[in-house]
């Protein structure tokens, strides 16, 4: 598969990684910086060892696996650990990992002595698809999802399969919501696609038509100004969720399986204000019901949602902002919902849930 040229880097799709070492020979960096949790030290590492072996100077630097990390203590740390290593501005890291090590390395990195160069590998479906590309970089704060952070670009976006190799199906899962989204928001024959697709074995074909769509997205709007905002169909509600689940359930929802219950709440809200049709409302919510676990809430938690939505970085003039969908395959932006029709969706999840595993 051909790179994807993207704003001013390459995101390349290669099962050996074979451009990366000529890629960072070529820029002559002073340091080379591995960053990894401890899921991919052991199970990924070795995958990028073997890829390129002539890799042979490097530091690695480890964090804790889990959304729950993904904060300024153990971002310190990782900047604690660089300057024990003496890395100057010369030096590269390599975020070798999820979302919580694409988004903190390369936050880490882009304020490490004003920024440092750095290269994404993603591991996850979820990070290959959504967070190695488009240059956010962030950390969390309490409970607010990538409140903290900057508009960086990589030097470079290394894409194999290989890692998915590593996972396992409740990761491939929740991974395959950012897929089914890229769909729902600009590509109908996509979404069809992701209906029927095995989830355990996702082809290339779709990961790369994935990344694509964010692409052209991004590129048009780099920072978030206007049609990115797109991208956040379904994460409003799915990010409230994420963030309450984080810090009261013992086992915590992943992003996609939060955001697909935000999907299913936001394409409601659809329904009723930017005219999709109750068949289209329908048929999503059924998509996502047939391949996401149920997660058990009630009105008693909405005010603790609404309060983490009242964070959401979209929001303007207090009010809480929405991606929405006119048609699948048509997502607007800016559309702004008050709070009574909010907990009036998460209503909707509750009932349609509870109909649909009844069956």
């Amino acid at each position: 598969m051909q790179p994807i040229q993207s704003l001013g880097y390459n995101v390349y799709f290669e099962e050996n990684l074979e451009s990366l070492l000529p890629f960072i020979e070529a820029r002559g960096y002073s340091q080379i910086l591995v960053l990894v949790d401890r899921n991919t030290n052991d199970n990924c590492l070795p995958v990028l060892q073997n890829a390129i072996p002539d890799l042979i100077h490097y530091d690695i630097i480890e964090v804790d696996p889990g959304e729950e990390n993904k904060n300024i203590d153990f971002c310190i740390g990782v900047w604690k650990t660089m300057l024990d290593f003496g890395a100057d501005r010369k030096a590269l890291m390599i975020n070798l990992g999820g979302g919580v090590v694409t988004d903190m390395g390369g936050f880490a990195a882009s304020t490490f002595k004003r920024g440092i160069d750095f290269i994404q590998i993603p591991t996850t479906l979820l990070s290959q698809v959504d967070a190695s590309v488009g240059g956010k970089t962030g950390i969390d704060l309490d409970n607010v999802k990538n409140i903290i952070g900057t508009f960086t670009q990589p030097q470079a976006v290394f894409i194999s399969t290989e890692f998915l190799k590593t996972l396992d199906e409740r990761q491939l899962v929740a991974g395959f919501a950012e897929i089914i989204k890229h769909g729902l928001i600009q590509d109908k024959d996509l979404y069809e696609t992701c209906k029927s697709v095995d989830i355990n074995n996702v082809p290339a074909d779709l990961i790369y038509k994935s990344v694509q769509i964010k692409n052209n997205v991004i590129t048009q709007d780099p920072t978030e100004k206007g049609l990115r905002k797109i991208l956040n169909f379904g994460h409003t509600i799915g990010h409230a969720i994420e963030g309450y689940s984080l810090y009261n359930d013992a086992n915590p929802l992943l992003h996609g399986e939060a955001i697909a219950i935000g999907m299913i709440c936001e394409a409601w809200m659809s329904y009723k204000f930017t005219g999709l049709s109750e068949e289209s409302l329908n048929d999503i919510t059924n998509t996502f019901l047939s391949k996401y676990p149920q997660y058990v809430y009630s009105a008693e938690f909405y005010d603790s949602f609404l309060e983490l939505m009242k964070n959401d970085k979209k929001n303007e003039d207090n009010k809480i902002g929405f991606a929405l969908l006119k048609e699948i395959g048509d997502c607007t932006y800016n559309v702004y919902i008050d709070e009574q029709d909010i907990k009036s969706a998460l209503d909707y999840y509750i009932e349609a849930a509870q109909l649909y595993y009844k069956l």
